[in-house]
Formats: structure tokens, sequence, C-alpha cells
């Protein structure tokens, strides 16, 4: 019995050293822009120890049941299933910590279950990263496989039978108890969760002390379902806290536009946050020239979820991306299936694979008619950039689209929609201006712009046209992350021949808000889409716009900034003298559009 005890106890030490290492090796690779001292270091690894224990416990499982089996029953099959069974964790724990590592400087986040959305397109997941990233990664894979499977086997098993079975069967399930409550993480009534390990101010070192290998399995039973569970409030209390947030009406409106159905063109600019304005004096030229809206927020962090948010004035979620979910988009509300009502022709473009993060169901289903994407140009074109067309041949395209349109105010609407793509990870573009690779990416896609518009100018169709030009999202850069305000302030600028003046609007709003102030401006109503706010209503009356990222949300107004982490359930960030009202209405307004989602 003794013999069996120290093994399991020697086999479990060593996985609980793994994961210290692995945590050691994950500050140290992602410690660029994330200053941290040795002490840190300690305290990471004591915070994110209790984690660790208990996850342990859980590769502990089989080895016991082979423990106790070998009481009564000698096999070699038992041995040989142990050795199979710690090639099998030694690879899944490589690769875990591996992606864990390699995806935080592109997330910000741990390791959860949103990655396996990508393996669906790994063509388009890997185009962020060059193909000696991926190899360099696999080696370290494997070789750390190797050699941690090669540790769990050179543990001494027991050597023999003991002497009395009966009393060693005993001591065995004994041992259960230990294992149930080292797993569950106590007595108490709260079980063991991510947030147990948050320690700090620093978000960065409270991820440090996450164990990847229990936040991905954490992640994937939540998102088992396609139902959103926010459940914080009675529903009186939740409706009284979202009183008055959200409104559908447009009154006494300012006009921005000298007509109410010109063609429409959006952009969603990839990427595009105001951290990168230096780098785009195009668009800061186009600022002072159109209408600025100059505190707009992008609402989420992926392309999915912004595209959902600007297209459809739909709300994002912290763990969930609502284009994943066919049956649900279908039924959103969006601009283009709003203006195919009023007689408008719709047509999207992308460089890229519309077939990622299921974007053409999403399309399609929400009223695109017409898509252009990767597969629609030649060879060359298609491998011209890591994630497909390169924007200056895309913008061409959509200059080509335009110049084909009516050319007087009178006849057919268009609504055309389109993606860049460049300014994404690798960065690779074909100019080089700035040793900042972001910052030279920022360029070349205002290098692109700038063409396009100069060309657009000097057609017919400009005067009838109206382009709206948004990011997706914002994205980390240095040391700006969730929390800080700044990494989701993004630039909202509508141009063209039919703005009548510049206007700088200062309003606090999100790019959900697109949808009703355009719509608004066009003299069309917009009831069904109830979480976008038309900015110059005078029923505007809440001005704040609110931001999801994985387990959390932030939210800014005129008194300031607030970041809620949902995963240890406080206040991260207080910059706001409305710091935990909004704390409150943040999750009201989670439930509120949770429960939206999951009636449709």
């Amino acid at each position: 019995m003794r013999e069996r005890i120290l093994y399991l106890l020697k086999t479990w030490l060593l996985t609980v050293i793994t994961f210290l290492v692995a945590k050691i090796t994950f500050l140290l690779i992602n410690h660029d822009g994330h200053a941290f001292t040795v002490t840190d270091v300690v305290e990471v690894l004591a915070h994110g120890l209790t984690l660790d224990l208990s996850t342990s416990l859980y590769f502990l499982i089989l080895p016991f049941l082979v423990s106790l089996l070998t009481i009564w029953w000698e096999c070699k099959w038992l041995g040989t299933l142990l050795n199979v069974y710690y090639a099998i964790i030694s690879i899944a724990l490589m690769t875990a910590f591996v992606a864990d590592t390699s995806l935080y400087p592109f997330w910000g986040f741990k390791l959860d279950a949103a990655c396996l959305q990508y393996l669906e397109t790994p063509a388009e997941a890997r185009a962020s990263v060059s193909g000696g990233y991926m190899v360099a990664r696999l080696i370290i894979i494997i070789v750390g496989s190797i050699l941690l499977c090669r540790l769990y086997i050179s543990i001494p098993r027991w050597t023999r039978k003991p002497t009395y079975r009966k009393g060693a069967t005993l001591g065995d399930l004994l041992v259960i108890p230990l294992l149930i409550i080292g797993i569950r993480g106590g007595l108490d009534e709260s079980t063991t969760n991510i947030g147990q390990v948050y320690y700090s101010q620093d978000q960065f070192l409270n991820h440090a002390a996450v164990n990847p290998v229990f936040s991905f399995f954490a992640s994937l039973e939540k998102t088992a379902n396609q139902n959103a569970n926010y459940t914080f409030f009675s529903d009186e209390e939740c409706t009284a806290l979202t009183k008055g947030l959200f409104t559908t009406e447009s009154i006494g409106i300012d006009s921005l536009l000298n007509t109410s159905r010109p063609n429409v063109v959006v952009i969603l600019m990839e990427s595009c946050s105001n951290l990168f304005m230096k780098a785009m004096p195009n668009l800061n030229k186009l600022r002072q020239e159109g209408v600025w809206f100059s505190n707009c927020y992008g609402n989420s962090f992926r392309t999915d979820r912004g595209t959902v948010c600007t297209l459809s004035g739909y709300p994002s979620f912290p763990t969930m991306s609502v284009m994943k979910m066919p049956k649900k988009t279908a039924s959103l509300p969006s601009i283009a299936r709003t203006l195919q009502g009023e007689g408008y022709h719709t047509h999207y473009l992308y460089g890229g694979d519309i077939n990622f993060t299921n974007m053409r169901s999403y399309l399609v289903g929400t009223g695109w008619e017409k898509l252009t994407w990767k597969a629609d140009y030649t060879t060359d074109e298609q491998n011209s950039a890591k994630w497909g067309v390169r924007d200056d041949i895309t913008f061409g395209t959509l200059c080509d689209m335009i110049t084909q349109l009516p050319a007087d105010s009178i006849g057919e609407r268009t609504l055309i929609g389109y993606s860049t793509l460049s300014s994404h990870e690798p960065w690779d573009v074909p100019i080089k201006k700035y040793n900042d690779e972001k910052m030279n990416a920022f360029y070349y896609l205002d290098k692109c712009l700038g063409e396009f518009i100069t060309k657009v100018k000097n057609t017919p169709q400009w005067e009838n046209l109206l382009i709206v030009l948004i990011p997706d999202h914002g994205i980390n850069y240095k040391e700006i992350d969730e929390t800080h305000r700044e990494r989701n302030h993004i630039p909202m600028v509508w141009t063209g021949g039919v703005v009548k003046q510049p206007r700088h609007i200062d309003a606090f709003c999100n790019q959900t808000d697109l949808a009703a102030t355009l719509l608004g401006q066009m003299g069309i109503k917009h009831e069904d889409f109830q979480f976008s706010r038309d900015v110059l209503s005078q029923s505007y009356a809440n001005p704040f716009a609110m931001h999801c990222y994985n387990n959390g949300f932030s939210i800014v107004d005129s008194t300031g900034f607030m970041v809620y982490d949902l995963t240890p359930d406080h206040i991260a960030v207080n910059q706001s003298s409305r710091a935990e009202e909004w704390a409150k209405r943040g999750k009201a307004i989670l439930q509120l559009t949770a429960k939206d989602l999951n009636q449709r």
C-alpha cells in the first residue's frame, strides 16, 4: 500500500511542478509590455497553486484506479495502459501550454474554448503567423511531450501485491474522498474556480496565475450550449436598472446629410483604433472634412463579434460569438435587411475566406444579396497576403463597384459592406514606413484608404455617396490592454458627397449605434434594433459605451471609465465616479441582452 501511495503522490507532484514551470515560462515569454519582478513571479506561483493542485488531481484518477486494480489483479497490460495514458496527457499538457503562451499576445486572455472555432478553418487561423512560427511550436510540443512522458514513466511503481489486500484496498478507498475534496477545492459552498487565483490590480499577473488547462475546460463547459447564461437580478430589478438606456425612436434629429437615400458604403477597418491615428494622415484629414464621432467605442474584441455589432446593431457577449449561431443570426435585425425593404441592393466585399467563423451564413441570413470574396480573385491575388487578398487590391474592387452605380440621384440604390484585412497579424504589408510592424500596417491601410477616396471623389457617383468608416474592433498595443480606456476607442467617420458639412459629434456611443443613427438620418424606423441608439436623437439621454471582452466588460461615459471582471466578480479598474452603479447596470445589460438572444 505504501508503494502505491508514494507512487500516486510523486505522480501528482510531477504534474503540479509541470504547471509551475509552465507559469514561469508564460511570464518570461510574454514579458513584453508587462513589467514584473521576482516577487511577482513568486506571488503568481503562490496564488495560482490552489488551482494547480486541484487540476492536477484530475490527471491522477486513472493511475489511482490502476493502482487499486493491481492490488487484486496482476496484468501487464495495465502497465502498458499507464504508459499510453502518460503519453496522451503529456501531449495534451504541452499543447495546452504552448497554445496558451503563444495565443496570449494576440488575445490578451487565457486559453479557452474560443480557440476551437478557429480550428474549423485552420488555413485562416494559420494566416496570422508564419510557417516557421508554427513549426517551432510544433517542435516544442513534440520534444516537451517526450521529455514529460519519460518523467512520468520513470517514477518508480509498486513491485508486488500487498500482503494484506483488504487492508490495502480499504486504504486506497480512503483516498477517494481526498481526491473528490481536492478536485472540488474544499468543503465550502464555492467550488474550484478561476476567480480564486486573482489577487492583483495587474490583470497580466492574474492571467499568469490561472491554470490554462482548467481555464480551457471551464470555458468549454460554459459554452456547451448556445444559450447565454447571465442571471444577476430579478426581472423587475433588471428592467429598472436598464430603463432608459436603450431607446428605439429618432426624435428631433439633426440632419447630417443632404439626401435621405444615398448609396451607402460601410467600411469595416480591421483592428483600427485611435491608438494608430498618428500613422493615418488620410483618416485624420477625413475626420476634419466629414462627420467625426470622437467618442465611439468598439463593442467587442474579435472580427466576428464586431461585425455583428456593427451591421446588426446587436451587442456582444463576453464568452460567445453570436456569428457562430446560424439559427439565431438569421433572426437578428440588420442594416442590409432594413435597406432591402427600402429598395436597396446589397453587396458585401471581403478579401479573405468568407466561411471563416460562419461569416457567410451570417451575411446571407441578414440580407446581403451578393458576396465577393477571396475565391473571386486570381490565385496570385489570393496569395498576396497571409489572410487573403491585400487591401490595395480589394479597395480597387470597391472603387470599381462604386463607379458602376447610377451617377444621378434618381434610380436604384445600393448598400455595400466591405471588410479590410491587411491590418492584422502577421502585419504583412507591401510597404515599410515604420519599424513598428503594427503602426506600419495601419499606415498601409491609411494609404489604401487615401488613394481610394481620391479616386472616388473624381467620379460622378461621389455626389450621392455616403461612406461610413468604422473599425471592427481595437487591439492590444504595447502596454494598452483591456484595462485601458484607449484600447477600444475607435474612429467613426462619415464622408462622401452627401455630407452637408464637417461636424464633430462628441457623444459617447458604440459601434452598435451606427444602425439606428444611420437609419435615423434616412428617416427609416428602427424599432427592431432594440440595442442600437440614434446618437443624434433627443431621446439619447444616457450616453455611454460598453465593451465586452473575455469574461468581463468595460463601460465609459462622461464620468470616467470602469472595468468589471466577471471571473472574480469585482471591479478591476475604477476610474469613474459611477463605477459601482455601472457595474450593476453592466450586469443588467448582459442579463437583458442574453435573455433576448436566448429567445431568438
